[in-house]
Parts: C-alpha cells; sequence; structure tokens
C-alpha cells in the first residue's frame, strides 16, 4: 500500500465478519455520536477502501463514524460464497453488517461498483439503511453503450508496461484531470488492481440499479463528477432515470471539473456535496 496512506491505517479500527472461506475486513475510523447514524462507504470496483481515501479525515472532522469494507473479493477480503459480481456481495454485507451494528440502521453510501451493490443490497434489505447516497453508479440503463474502451494488462510481463496501462485505464474511466494520475492516484489504482478477485463482472452494464430503486424507500441522493466517462453526454437522461425510479429521490449533484473519481478528483466540494445530503 502506497505510504501516503499509512497515517490513515495507524488510526483505523479493524474488524472482521465471515465471508465464503474467508472473512470480509472493515475498517473504522471516528467515534459513534448519540443520534448519529454509522456512515457505511462501498469503494468501487478494482478497488479497496482507499478510493475514500481523500474523505476519511473530513467527514470525521464532521462528526461521522466511518465503516470502510473492503468489498468481498477485492483488497484484503475474502471472495463471496457464490459469484462474481454485485448481486454476490448482498448477502455476505448484510450479514456483516448486522453483526456489526445490530438492527441499527445506517447512511450508506456507494462509489461505482460500490453504488450498484449498494442499491441491490438496500432493495432485498430495505430496513440497513435511513439514506442512501450512490456516488458514479453504473447500471442506470441510459447510456446505449459503453463511452469507454480499456486496455487489458494481466497478460503484461513487464511491471513498467502494466503502469503503462494503468495510466491509460485512469484517464480512460476514472479522472477528468490527466495531471492526477501521476502520484497517489496511480499508486493506489496500481496496488487495487493486483487484488481484484472477481472477474467476469457484467451487471455494471445493465438497468439493473434502475430496476431496483423502486424497491428503496429511504431518501435517495446522487453525486457525479461532471465529466464522467460512464456517462458524458447523459446526464439529463441519467437525472431523469433517477427520478422515475427512486420513489424519494431528493436530486443529482453535479461536481464541476471531475470525472468518475468524484471523491478523489475534486475532494473538497465533493465532501461538502456529502454531508449536504447526510444531512438532508
Amino acid at each position: 500500500m502506497p505510504g501516503a496512506v499509512q497515517p490513515l491505517i495507524d488510526r483505523a479500527r479493524q474488524r472482521t465478519t465471515p465471508c465464503g472461506s474467508g472473512e470480509l475486513v472493515w475498517h473504522v475510523w471516528g467515534t459513534a455520536q448519540p443520534g448519529v447514524a454509522p456512515l457505511v462507504m462501498l469503494h468501487g470496483g478494482s478497488g479497496s477502501w482507499t478510493h475514500w481515501v481523500r474523505n476519511i479525515d473530513a467527514l470525521v472532522a464532521a462528526g461521522r463514524e466511518l465503516w470502510l469494507p473492503d468489498l468481498p473479493g477485492f483488497g484484503a477480503s475474502a471472495p463471496p460464497p457464490l459469484g462474481t459480481d454485485a448481486d454476490a456481495l448482498v448477502e455476505p454485507l448484510r450479514a456483516g453488517l448486522q453483526a456489526l451494528l445490530g438492527e441499527q440502521p445506517v447512511d450508506l453510501v456507494g462509489f461505482s461498483f460500490g453504488g450498484l451493490t449498494a442499491g441491490l443490497l438496500l432493495a432485498a434489505h430495505p430496513a440497513l439503511a435511513q439514506r442512501l447516497v450512490l456516488v458514479g453508479a453504473p447500471a442506470m440503463g441510459v447510456v446505449p453503450q459503453r463511452q469507454f474502451e480499456l486496455k487489458a494488462w494481466r497478460h503484461l510481463e513487464d511491471p513498467e508496461a502494466q503502469r503503462a496501462v494503468h495510466r491509460h485505464n485512469l484517464a480512460a474511466l476514472m479522472l477528468y484531470d490527466p495531471q492526477q494520475i501521476e502520484g497517489l492516484a496511480l499508486d493506489l489504482h496500481v496496488a487495487n488492481m493486483h487484488q481484484d478477485r472477481m472477474p467476469g463482472r457484467r451487471l455494471a452494464g445493465t438497468d439493473i440499479l434502475a430496476r431496483s430503486l423502486p424497491r428503496i424507500p429511504c431518501p435517495v441522493h446522487a453525486i457525479y463528477g461532471r465529466y464522467d466517462a460512464v456517462y458524458l453526454d447523459y446526464m439529463e437522461p441519467l437525472a431523469t432515470a433517477y427520478a422515475a425510479a427512486a420513489p424519494d429521490f431528493r436530486g443529482m449533484t453535479l461536481i464541476e471539473e471531475a470525472g468518475h473519481w468524484v471523491q478523489f478528483e475534486q475532494a473538497r466540494d465533493f465532501n461538502a456535496a456529502l454531508l449536504a445530503a447526510l444531512g438532508d
């Protein structure tokens, strides 16, 4: 793991719950406050809790207790017992949340693949959360075909050749500003990619999130980077799809000068938007 995240690791508490033949690893920051729900944040595909590395301190300073799992099959967590897509993560997450937090409803935030996972989780178990914030979530069914192309890297033996592909993929999908690719973003991305044990994911290209939202009664907010490569010129149809699907949709916030990994690229603006949504 890049050394820049070591201070966060040193301050975290770690908990585990069962997952398949191993453990689901949860990283916890902050202190529980009376009357304030735990804030559970699900990272994106081929990622880990480090997708939130630039948000943790601000959210803890705002008085929130954070519960950030490495999703099953990513980071330090074991793969789920069955399946290799978001639907396979629902039951390990449900069981983990109930084991750690009991029946207390949480505030749930999901980024990208984690947003899709959060939607499936609450559609199946709506009492788990009192509020849902979806960040760069796919599977809303408004884009006729994928708007970006990624390159393969696992067949390459040379680490520098691999890093060159990771740079390309960060630019193609994750970040709007190419100057942010080198350094921490690239180091985190490379580390996370090597821990991805969930191949063959396909649900992100469907409309399964849009079909799940009608079963989620709690308030739903959406936050996207203005230049998110998943949607590009489809932001208006996306907002319309949310309003049509979620019974209590509270609106979609667009963060300027940001791509898909909005919470990393424009952390200050994202943190403000997230705290506003959580306070709604």
